[in-house]
């Protein structure tokens, strides 16, 4: 595709597991692996945005350890170029259960790892970058991610844009994720979008525009949902920098997301 993009965000090595059903408390019921590698939304959104745009630039933290060795070759195996800090703390990890309706519940063990503005890392090189998404960082990263053409963010970093101040291309998020509600900022952000999972979504542009997408064909029958937002947003952040379209765009995040449903595990 010829794009430059970069993720500025966080990576925890993460377990998936099948369960036929959540377990009541106290209960002790069996799991069955069914993947395991480098997810968390920076994670997964790199891999997606190196896949459509040939290659993906990371700019995050981890650990001195097992994990974080493999968890940078396994995303070097899926082009992800990686820049990361050591931490002197153990890579992040998570567990997440899939239930037998797909439906995944996910646990975060230790403090989460991401980059911060006054890390030694490559930050000038975002000035030439086409898009970069931001899943997590402080303040001063962010003003550093929005040195490229296009600047997207996950809503869950609500705070951190706020106090950045900086002007957003878009920001994209969970209605149903009680953590990712949108607050009106003094700069309001060119585009906000809320997905809603089988009934499509909704946005509004700065202009105060509003209005709805349609939900995307499956191109299979849905596996699990571990991921799909984060391909959703990673496809959209690639999409404004090739169409400002929003309407485009979108359908083009539409499907990405739809087609990670339908797909085991974050990647596809």
């Amino acid at each position: 595709m010829g794009l430059r993009a970069a993720v500025v965000g966080h990576v925890e090595w993460t377990t998936i597991v099948e369960v036929a059903r959540l377990p009541a408390a106290g209960e002790i019921c069996s799991t069955r692996t069914v993947w395991e590698g480098p997810a968390g939304g920076g994670a997964v959104a790199a891999v997606r945005m190196a896949a459509l745009a040939g290659e993906c630039a990371f700019f995050t933290r981890l650990g001195e350890d097992t994990d974080g060795v493999r968890a940078r070759r396994r995303l070097e195996s899926h082009g992800v170029r990686v820049y990361a800090e050591s931490a002197g703390l153990p890579t992040s990890r998570a567990l997440s259960i899939i239930d037998g309706s797909g439906e995944r519940t996910t646990l975060t063990l230790g403090a989460r790892l991401q980059p911060g503005g006054d890390d030694p890392l490559p930050w000038d090189e975002l000035a030439g970058f086409d898009t970069v998404y931001f899943t997590a960082g402080d303040a001063k990263t962010l003003r550093h991610a929005r040195h490229a053409r296009v600047l997207v963010a996950t809503l869950r970093e609500m705070s951190t844009v706020a106090e950045a101040a900086v002007a957003m291309d878009a920001l994209v998020g969970s209605s149903c994720d009680s953590g990712e509600r949108y607050r009106p900022l003094e700069n309001p952000p060119a585009l906000v979008v809320w997905t809603e999972g089988g009934r499509g979504g909704s946005f509004v542009r700065a202009c105060g525009q509003r209005g709805r997408y349609p939900v995307a064909a499956l191109p299979g029958p849905p596996v699990d949902t571990y991921g799909v937002g984060d391909n959703f947003a990673a496809s959209l952040a690639i999409a404004l920098a090739v169409d400002p379209n929003p309407a485009a765009a979108l359908q083009a995040a539409a499907r990405e997301g739809a087609a990670c449903l339908a797909t085991r595990g974050p990647y596809r």
